[in-house]
């Protein structure tokens, strides 16, 4: 089985008459808000409302779409939607692996696409699936709130806990969708106990490491890029720890003690 880069640009293909129709039924982003030539975050959760897939869902047109995958495996993403298919007219399929470079800066949702090139806008830049990679993107996204899935997916990570709702990747205005009732809930009677957060870590560890506080898993890691010796991650925090990130809480991983902080927004 091919073994994806965690930063590759695996995208997924929708492609048909149903398209729109399909992805409204099946994502947890309403798409009535979504023009063409524009993206917006979206994700697909199961049943018990954990995300699945955290994606870029881009609008070339009223009959394709395009999912950027912000973490896992497209050709395993466009296998599990096919089962979904029926009768509906659309083609699920899993695009050629691209590379992610940053180009100049473009408005926030804005979609640029030119033959085989595609552009996503994202504020103070674009980021570019290309033939060529950088990671000059990742720091300003990671910044921004904007998560990635660490490698071996969400494993049950909850839409609460990602901020997907600030993020407009799940809507409460819109018909069913897998997941509804949990995201519905968790917004109007609260309950979630854990919370994004932006992290400073005395050095650099791996995404998807989980690191323990007083004995318990309290921080997990989904995003960590190196800065000047030390590392700025997003993280999923329990709220037990949230109130000592302030002035910085000692951690325990696998190799040893780091201490994390919160980064003042």
């Amino acid at each position: 089985m091919r073994m994806p880069s965690t930063y590759n640009a695996e995208l997924v293909s929708l492609e048909g008459a149903d398209a729109i129709a399909f992805a409204q039924a099946q994502f947890s982003s309403n798409l009535a808000s979504l023009a063409d030539g524009q993206w917006q975050f979206s994700a697909w959760l199961d049943a018990q409302g954990r995300v699945r897939a955290l994606f870029h869902l881009v609008r070339l047109d009223g009959q394709r779409l395009r999912l950027l995958l912000r973490g896992g495996e497209a050709q395993a993403l466009a296998a599990e939607l096919q089962r979904y298919v029926f009768r509906a007219k659309v083609h699920v399929a899993a695009l050629p692996v691209r590379q992610l470079s940053t180009t100049t800066a473009m408005a926030v949702h804005a979609v640029a696409a030119q033959e085989d090139t595609l552009v996503l806008g994202c504020g103070s830049h674009g980021l570019k699936l290309a033939n060529q990679a950088d990671d000059e993107w990742r720091l300003p996204q990671l910044r921004a709130g904007w998560p990635w899935l660490p490698p071996g997916g969400a494993d049950g990570l909850l839409p609460a806990w990602l901020d997907l709702g600030k993020l407009g990747a799940t809507a409460l205005d819109k018909g069913c969708y897998p997941g509804q009732e949990i995201v519905a809930r968790m917004h109007y009677r609260g309950g979630s106990k854990r919370h994004l957060h932006h992290l400073r870590l005395s050095r650099a560890l791996a995404p998807g490491d989980v690191l323990e506080v007083d004995g318990q898993p309290a921080i997990q890691l989904l995003d960590v890029v190196a800065t000047d010796g030390a590392a700025e991650a997003l993280a999923v925090v329990h709220d037990d720890t949230q109130a000592d990130l302030a002035t910085g809480v000692e951690a325990m991983h696998g190799s040893g003690a780091v201490l994390v902080q919160a980064v003042a927004t």
